[in-house]
């Protein structure tokens, strides 16, 4: 991974370049949700190629990471304190915080309520139980969706292996070897766009790049993901800041 600054008017602008072995002619340019920088270029690739490349949108990555920075700016950090909200699958739930004398039981869902048990009764410890709760809820849920999307989409000849993994940048990934890796996160968002990303990466096992033909075949399986995208790129600094 190499770093380079983009320079545009009086803007500074950082950008981190990883070398993608599936690219092969263009460079692809990534504004993350908390407004950092990401290009994946073409083995071989120069650094005069890929600066000439980034600087040739760079009002385009200037605007978008303006954009994501006054999003970031809104953001107050939680306290984990009985009548805050908490999201889970586009439902927004209340938190409730319950003092124990003994071990105290996991977190659960009781109507429009998480309720969580805590024995210190600190930050710290509301937070990771909620996290917990999250990765167990979540994991469940997310393989539940893999496995029946799996089995609806053609190409796709076995369910894949599956595991979360906590990323400050990603929904989602699917690695070289076919592996789908979820961000947690993703269980805070709608249903919709949980399934959006999923096919998302499933595409992935078809069509390694962004490439057309790895778009077109969203458009077919997921007519509305522009839209998907959208929501999760607008509630992306909130659930990341959690």
């Amino acid at each position: 991974m190499t770093s380079f600054v983009l320079a545009y008017g009086d803007d500074r602008i950082p950008y981190q370049v990883t070398v993608d072995e599936t690219r092969r002619s263009r460079v692809a340019i990534h504004v993350n949700p908390d407004g950092s920088v990401a290009v994946d270029a073409p083995p071989g690739f120069s650094d005069d190629n890929i600066k000439a490349a980034v600087q040739k949108r760079a009002r385009w990555v200037v605007g978008h990471v303006s954009e994501a920075r006054e999003r970031y700016a809104h953001v107050r950090p939680k306290e984990y304190v009985s009548g805050e909200q908490v999201l889970y699958l586009g439902r927004r739930y209340m938190l409730k915080v319950i003092p124990v004398d003994g071990k105290p039981g996991p977190a659960r869902l009781r109507g429009n309520r998480l309720e969580v048990q805590t024995l210190k009764a600190s930050r710290d410890d509301i937070k990771g139980r909620i996290r917990a709760w999250y990765r167990v809820t979540g994991r469940d849920y997310l393989a539940r969706r893999i496995g029946t999307l799996s089995n609806k989409l053609p190409w796709v000849d076995t369910v894949p292996t599956f595991r979360l993994l906590e990323m400050s940048r990603q929904w989602g990934s699917c690695s070289p070897s076919g592996e789908i890796i979820v961000n947690p996160h993703l269980v805070k968002a709608p249903r919709d766009c949980i399934d959006y990303v999923l096919i998302h990466e499933l595409a992935h096992l078809k069509h390694h790049d962004h490439g057309s033909a790895f778009w077109k075949l969203i458009d077919v399986h997921v007519s509305d993901w522009r839209k998907s995208k959208c929501h999760l790129d607008g509630l992306a600094e909130l659930f990341f800041s959690e």
